[in-house]
């Protein structure tokens, strides 16, 4: 019911942040390097923060902060008259995120041994995807009654604080006994093979396209109109919901494999969303293009963080999930970027650039098939 609220709040925003930043006045480049340097705080933060997790066993009081922080920062996007302002609340509701998740994702892991790893944090997926499908289509009505992407912040005040209230609950009634794990007394370094698949990881982050500077293009060509993009965006998420707990099961009977295909999937959204206006079903080709990158969010929001709970022990995976969210984050701002700054210039380089990186993660995917297998971390 958390994630149900928290997605409510931050995925509505997320729709309509490509349009805002545009209509306050910021540049193709310029959503690229805020949204970029959003998600590298909202994932470099994570390796301090699990870092802190594992010597503290603070995971719950680390969680509330973090909910705090991330909820409290969205509806303030409404009172921001201009995209700098925007942007450092972008990054404070980023980094609220990125302090809460390592320690929520172990009390996930922990809890998730008696169904599997895959299907568990597919569920959780799909509880996110539950409220980031409502989000957007409760901002699409919010941008028509208040006039504006703007003022559309307001309304979103009210999932937050009931995300926040949840939470509360939440650790009230936790079955999950964090005290009673193995104290962080194992010094030994994090295994390789998961250097290895953070690496991966990091290629598949650099290659994958945002939505707000997808959201900047529909806007940019009027491929759309204002009201639909962020109902794109709810299909989107609708996608990611429906295939994330499908993944996660194939994830926990087959492995890696499962998320090398996925990969293969997204790798089509970004040849679709961009180049798709030249196409003479332009809208057609922007809707399938939402519809990869939804399924890709699933396989991601699934798969990666249930291979780490293969690979590493409970008493060091505060550590793990810090420093993967680290890698991970640090290439997506790259990634971001670079394609922020290509987006002015060529849409077939960006296109390249997000084609290569991923084929290349879902390579380096597959050659770890036999290395993460069944449950015994190291």
């Amino acid at each position: 019911m958390v994630s149900l609220f928290a997605d409510i709040t931050y995925e509505g925003a997320r729709g309509i942040t490509g349009p805002l930043f545009k209509h306050l006045g910021a540049s193709a480049a310029e959503v690229g390097f805020v949204v970029g340097l959003g998600e590298l705080f909202g994932f470099t933060l994570r390796l301090a923060s699990g870092a802190l997790a594992d010597r503290t066993r603070a995971y719950w009081l680390i969680t509330i902060f973090g909910y705090a922080v991330n909820m409290i920062a969205v509806p303030m996007l409404a009172f921001a008259g201009r995209w700098e302002t925007a942007a450092l609340l972008l990054i404070a509701e980023r980094t609220g995120k990125s302090l809460r998740a390592p320690s929520r994702d172990v009390l996930l892991s922990e809890a998730a041994h008696e169904v599997g790893q895959g299907w568990a944090f597919g569920l959780h997926a799909a509880m996110d995807q539950t409220g980031a499908v409502i989000g957007p289509l409760f901002v699409a009505w919010a941008v028509a009654h208040a006039g504006g992407y703007g003022p559309a912040f307001l309304y979103l005040a009210i999932p937050a604080a009931a995300a926040l209230a949840m939470l509360m609950a939440a650790r009230a009634v936790s079955p999950v006994d964090v005290s009673a794990a193995p104290p962080p007394g194992d010094s030994r370094k994090l295994p390789r093979v998961f250097w290895t698949y953070v690496a991966a990881a990091g290629l598949l982050a650099a290659g994958f396209a945002d939505f707000p500077l997808i959201a900047f293009h529909f806007e940019s060509t009027k491929l759309v109109s204002a009201a639909s993009i962020p109902l794109l965006y709810a299909v989107a998420m609708a996608v990611n919901g429906i295939t994330a707990p499908a993944f996660g099961k194939l994830f926990d009977r087959f492995g890696l494999p499962v998320l090398s295909a996925g990969i293969l999937i997204s790798m089509l959204a970004a040849p679709l969303a961009f180049l798709g206006g030249t196409l003479v079903y332009a809208k057609a080709a922007a809707f399938g293009g939402v519809a990869c990158w939804g399924a890709g969010m699933g396989a991601m929001d699934a798969m990666l963080r249930a291979g780490i709970s293969r690979v590493v022990s409970m008493n060091k995976r505060g550590r793990a999930f810090g420093a993967f969210n680290a890698v991970y984050g640090m290439m997506w701002f790259a990634g971001s970027w670079t394609m922020g700054l290509l987006y002015e210039h060529s849409l077939a380089a960006l296109v390249w650039l997000a084609v290569v990186a991923q084929l290349s993660a879902a390579a380096v995917f597959f050659s770890l098939r036999d290395s993460i297998r069944g449950d015994q971390p190291a």
